[in-house]
């Protein structure tokens, strides 16, 4: 709510859309519009943490060609690890995907973070092991 002269409001900044009058109608409608993003940031929230109860619960196993010290003939990426996902069901979106350092070149285990809504993250477990020949 601001206050600004009449004619401010009447000639420029109502034609523009950039404010409306005070007015009962409008103010009810700004009400009703604040509960449903309310809702939806609420459904968000419930979503993501679910999301991250799945997440935390997997672990991802890899096999990947790799040299007799351990360096992989390749690399593990937040790609590689969207694709994994999606077989077992779970959409998760690739920017979504921290892995550490960009890239996995080594056998090990990592753990990769998943951004979710707002703050909220995911440690995924992944495991990469030497495929054997």
């Amino acid at each position: 709510i601001c206050l600004v002269k009449d004619g401010y409001a009447r000639n420029y900044l109502i034609p523009q859309k950039f404010a409306v009058p005070y007015t009962a109608n409008y103010v009810n409608m700004f009400e009703r519009k604040r509960s449903a993003i309310e809702k939806r940031k609420a459904e968000k929230r419930q979503n993501a943490a679910s999301l991250k109860e799945r997440l935390e619960a997997e672990e991802i196993m890899l096999s990947m060609p790799a040299g007799d010290n351990g360096k992989l003939f390749g690399a593990v990426t937040n790609v590689t690890i969207v694709d994994i996902l999606e077989k077992k069901g779970i959409s998760v979106e690739r920017k979504r995907i921290e892995v550490p350092e960009h890239s996995i070149k080594t056998v090990g285990t990592f753990t990769v973070r998943v951004k979710l809504y707002e703050k909220e993250e995911a440690k995924l477990k992944v495991v990469v092991q030497k495929a054997e020949e």
